[in-house]
């Protein structure tokens, strides 16, 4: 199983409910953003010692230098497009990503992957044409003046939807 998450995009304290399921259940992740992210290092130097933990003892430095965690943060340049681009060339069918970007949840959907946003809600061949739809349809009213869109607020029901959601996609693509 492989997590993919547009971190520029994720709150931190969503980070926190995706880093707890990922430090529990060792799953590869790969947090993508334009800048570095304490708390997702602090995960990785934390996941790192524990796995190194049993072995201290019994490996030569060298080879404990080699077990890692299994959480990654790539820093991409900052840039239009930059963290989506790579996002994409990483993907891989079956993969379960976290974006807030339409179109990028989107492009990894015609990869295979399944996309859930900070909301909560899931997106899929069947709904995201029409989300995108809608994104530009708010995106030409906005420039046009006819509309002042915004968000709506981000709130512990929000909070919960997000982890819901985050909870029972992550043991359906394990049980697959």
């Amino acid at each position: 199983m492989l997590l993919l998450i547009d971190a520029d995009s994720v709150k931190k304290e969503l980070r926190s409910i995706i880093l707890k399921r990922v430090l529990k259940e060792r799953i590869a992740t790969v947090f993508v953003a334009d800048r570095d992210l304490e708390d997702v290092r602090s995960a990785i130097k934390e996941d790192t010692t524990r796995r190194r933990d049993p072995y201290r003892n019994t490996l030569k430095p060298e080879e404990l230098k080699k077990i890692k965690s299994s959480i990654e943060m790539i820093i991409v340049k900052s840039g239009t497009n930059s963290a989506d681009n790579y996002l994409v060339d990483i993907a891989k069918e079956n993969a379960l990503a976290i974006t807030h970007d339409i179109p990028l949840a989107a492009r990894l959907i015609e990869k295979g992957v399944s996309v859930i946003d900070d909301r909560g809600n899931i997106y899929n061949k069947g709904n995201i044409r029409e989300r995108l739809s809608i994104r530009d349809s708010m995106e030409a009213f906005r420039e046009m003046g006819i509309v002042n869109d915004k968000t709506k607020r981000f709130t512990s029901k929000t909070i919960n939807d997000f982890a819901n959601t985050f909870d029972r996609e992550i043991s359906r693509l394990m049980n697959n």
